[in-house]
């Protein structure tokens, strides 16, 4: 499997979102527990040793369940987590990232994934109520007290990007990335001319790009699945693209880690459009 780059770490080129296991709307325990945690050992057992979570998974459920499953890690093991959002209710992703609201996501973070340092550290999301720079300070302080070893941005322009990296050394983005959402392309480009690693959210979307003809169709061509073609196209999308599909299902993680056995070459990515 191909590697990647996340500041000075080394993680292969297909990592694993893993919220999916937990219940409705991203809300409490799993319905199943154990195969949630099997589901997880399993991803580490095809390679997979890039592991995405945030403290607001949950909440505070799905960083617990990684360090059930996975702890002691194993070596070059790097789990990412995200900080600065409130869930009031099952329906809500609420913005709070006051300095006080990031340091209490880190310190649960830390004792809840058995870490003393987290490898990458993200600002799940830009808030309208606090200055962008006070909230990239308070991760870049995080930093220089060796808590966070990388930070992270999720959510954000090209613009809040390069004001972050006038704060602190940026080593990721994550926004929402896919075959049939490409809104924040010109993101992607900027990270690619930084070096900074980009790691699409919602991946495969709502499944929609894969019911279309052009994806069944190169699908059929290439001996691969829909699901498997649409995150083979971010791979080619940029060197600096890390996708972090996730799922509940043993047989879809297994079905997405095959992705990384699909090339596409030039005339593919044509057809694809």
């Amino acid at each position: 499997m191909n590697t990647i780059k996340i500041g000075d770490l080394t993680v292969h080129r297909l990592g694993f979102g893993a919220m999916r296991v937990l219940g409705p709307n991203v809300w409490g325990e799993p319905k199943d527990r154990a195969g949630a945690l099997h589901l997880f050992r399993r991803a580490v057992e095809l390679g997979v040793n890039f592991f995405d979570t945030a403290e607001s998974y949950g909440p505070q459920t799905d960083e617990t369940l990684i360090a059930e499953a996975l702890h002691p890690y194993p070596k070059d093991f790097v789990v990412a987590t995200k900080c600065g959002l409130v869930r009031p209710t099952p329906s809500r992703w609420d913005s709070d990232a006051r300095p006080e609201k990031l340091r209490r996501d880190l310190e649960g973070s830390l004792k809840r994934l058995k870490l003393d340092c987290i490898a990458l550290y993200q600002l799940h999301a830009p808030d309208p109520k606090v200055p962008f720079a006070e909230s990239v300070g308070t991760l870049a302080q995080f930093r220089k007290e060796g808590k966070v070893r990388h930070v992270g941005l999720s959510n954000v322009s090209v613009q809040q990007l390069e004001q972050a990296l006038k704060i602190v050394p940026i080593a990721s983005v994550q926004n929402r990335y896919s075959f049939d959402y490409r809104n924040h392309d010109e993101v992607v480009d900027a990270c690619e001319a930084k070096g900074i690693a980009f790691l699409p959210w919602y991946p495969l979307g709502d499944g929609a790009a894969l019911r279309t003809a052009k994806v069944k169709n190169m699908a059929k061509d290439k001996g691969a699945t829909p699901a498997q073609i649409a995150i083979g196209w971010l791979l080619a999308r940029s060197p600096v693209v890390l996708p972090i599909p996730g799922t509940s299902s043993i047989a879809h993680l297994e079905e997405n880690m095959g992705a990384t056995r699909v090339q596409l070459n030039a005339e593919e990515l044509k057809r694809l459009g």
